[in-house]
């Protein structure tokens, strides 16, 4: 026990130093027997203007007040079917960052063939869900992923947008190491953010201080006047996981987007409504079973290639 608490000690004093050298960079050390320190650049936490408050106390402490402005931020999302709730989960970010910053835009960047598999932004959804204009949300599609990045690059030092938003599928020979630090740069410089959004990407090494991984959850049930509509589908739900940050270990978050208020609230797997897995508890099921087929379709056979049919000369014509 005795052995423990020393190796603990040695880390976080390994933690300190290494913090008070790279000076930027936070961190959040949590010592038996101690209050829980944060360590600043110049010993000082971001003033609320140098973050965006998502408005859940618990993961806004994880983050240090909230998610800086003056960074670059990855959001990844595990398969390309998630692509819908990654999106979604930056645009509530958007939205939060508009609130502060009216009269902005947001330049959103993609690679025009992403764009046809995922689609684009819908302008009703942006303004019934997130309280986003349509001429708020700037869209540039750009041919291929590198001219997509070098977009971002451009656009990262305009202090007239309030954040540029780059998605990018897989992982791109362009987008390594010195890209990322580049973007993070050029935020820090202008004090806008940099959401960078990786759709079905594997995790590589990347200058954002912060990371989440972000998922669909199933919806609650709808609250009226405080109670549960029974039958009824909640609001939007989003399985958040920052598993980059040194402010806080890993944390898994369930967060719900109140559309009217433009505020995240946090629903906790012991809610009511859910089951022990976090699933809501509904008795009915999605899709009606097969009866007469298996659950899933065969896998495809062989592919062949025929030659072109050629109908038969008619009588007295040339073959």
């Amino acid at each position: 026990m005795v052995s423990s608490a020393v190796a603990r000690e040695t880390v976080f004093a390994l933690r300190r130093e290494i913090a008070r050298i790279e000076g930027s960079l936070p961190e959040r050390l949590d010592a038996p027997g101690e209050e829980i320190i944060l360590l600043r650049h110049n010993g000082h936490p971001p003033s609320p203007d140098g973050v965006v408050e998502t408005g859940v106390a618990a993961l806004d402490t994880a983050l240090g007040n909230g998610i800086p402005k003056a960074a670059l931020t990855e959001i990844h999302g595990r398969h390309m079917r998630d692509a819908g709730a990654v999106g979604g989960f930056v645009l509530a970010l958007a939205s939060l960052l508009l609130k502060k910053t009216p009269r902005r835009q947001v330049l959103w960047i993609g690679a025009s063939g992403f764009f046809a598999e995922a689609g684009l932004p819908y302008a009703h959804g942006l303004s019934r869900l997130f309280g986003i204009a349509p001429e708020e949300l700037l869209l540039a599609e750009a041919p291929k992923p590198g001219d997509a990045l070098w977009i971002a690059e451009q656009a990262a030092a305009l202090k007239e947008l309030a954040a540029v938003v780059l998605e990018l599928a897989g992982n791109p020979r362009q987008l390594d190491f010195t890209a990322t630090r580049r973007l993070h740069r050029r935020a820090a410089e202008a004090g806008r953010p940099v959401f960078l959004i990786r759709q079905s990407a594997d995790r590589q090494a990347t200058a954002a201080p912060l990371r989440f991984a972000v998922e669909p959850a199933p919806a609650g049930t709808r609250r009226i006047l405080g109670r549960p509509l029974a039958g009824s589908i909640g609001p939007p739900a989003f399985a958040v996981t920052l598993d980059k940050n040194r402010m806080a270990p890993p944390a898994r978050f369930i967060l719900e987007w109140n559309a009217d208020e433009r505020t995240f609230g946090h629903r906790s797997p012991e809610h009511h409504d859910a089951g022990p897995s976090g699933r809501p508890q509904d008795p009915v099921a999605v899709v009606s079973p097969p009866r007469h087929r298996p659950d899933m379709a065969p896998p495809a056979g062989p592919r062949l290639a025929y030659g072109r049919f050629r109908f038969p000369a008619a009588a007295g014509e040339q073959a």
